[in-house]
């Protein structure tokens, strides 16, 4: 069959088209995203501002079109922290369903962290063993650990690129003082984790997914995204640390430059940066394993099972 799954995220809106069938991997068909930034567009309250909402309802409307076009039999949809942390997240939920006929599933942090898991354990397969699993969002990170299909532990902190990003970082490039201020925050942060993670065991390999991870690997020399999704990716904790300074001190159009980082996320990767390097300080992670899979896969291949049920 051929699912759309519609992803609502703190930065971007995203539509991922894939063949799939139950004991099988999901074949992209095709994929439409925008960077609506839904976190920066929020009124004194913290709710959603009417106008990020209409250009949502019109991402969407324009996406039901592009999936029947393509045969889609089945738009899933589904919304993380923006929308999660919003006042008026249940009205905006409303509002697009009104209009597009898409209801959109709102997940918690811990759904994520567990969905994450589940992509990433079809992914590697049983011999890796105990994972643990990093994913830096734009409002929250997501960690979880386990040795089965589903984790022992999962947990969601608001520790995502762009809240922190916004709350800690006014000027470009950051003054010290707030990297340090910010660099405080996130490992206080981080280490109130390694209690609850840690009880899951030493993991055999320790994983990461997101944007984020991926950007901050292809700067430290991982291969570019051309190569294909099945090449050995990446980083590690040395490089990064190597990197972090340089990062901190150039401004966002410089970042922009870096091989893989794209102008609308320049802005966040100091903040990634930084927590990336907190997760990898504070677990003892000396290298992190990209995965290909990360929410939206686990969110397909959740609705796979659920068929053979």
């Amino acid at each position: 069959m051929r699912l759309g799954v519609l992803d609502v995220g703190s930065n971007t809106v995203h539509l991922l088209i894939v063949d799939a069938r139950h004991g099988g991997a999901p074949v992209p068909a095709h994929s439409r995203k925008t960077e609506l930034r839904l976190s920066e567009h929020l009124t004194d309250t913290g709710a959603v501002a009417p106008a990020a909402v209409a250009r949502l309802i019109d991402f969407i409307d324009e996406s039901t079109r592009i999936g029947e076009d393509a045969g889609v039999s089945q738009i899933i949809g589904f919304a993380t922290s923006a929308i999660r942390g919003a006042p008026n997240g249940a009205e905006v939920i409303d509002q697009v369903a009104a209009a597009t006929g898409v209801t959109l599933q709102l997940l918690s942090g811990e759904d994520e962290a567990r969905l994450t898991f589940h992509a990433v354990r079809r992914w590697f397969g049983w011999s890796s063993g105990t994972l643990l699993v990093f994913d830096i969002g734009g409002g929250s990170l997501e960690i979880a650990a386990g040795a089965d299909e589903e984790p022992d532990e999962a947990l969601s902190l608001e520790l995502g690129a762009g809240r922190l990003t916004r709350a800690f970082i006014t000027d470009d490039p950051p003054e010290p003082d707030q990297v340090r201020a910010l660099r405080r925050h996130v490992r206080t942060e981080v280490a109130s984790a390694v209690g609850r993670i840690g009880r899951v065991g030493t993991p055999q390999m320790a994983v990461a997914t997101s944007k984020t991870f991926r950007q901050l690997a292809r700067i430290t020399g991982a291969a570019p995204s051309a190569q294909g999704p099945y090449v050995r990716r990446a980083l590690e904790r040395d490089d990064l640390g190597d990197w972090l300074p340089r990062i901190a001190a150039m401004t966002s159009a410089e970042r922009a430059a870096l091989p893989g980082v794209s102008q609308g996320r320049s802005a966040q990767l100091v903040a990634g940066a930084l927590v990336a390097e907190a997760c990898m300080d504070i677990f003892e992670v000396p290298e992190l394993v990209l995965c290909p899979w990360a929410l939206r896969e686990g969110v397909i291949l959740r609705q796979l099972d659920a068929l053979d049920d």
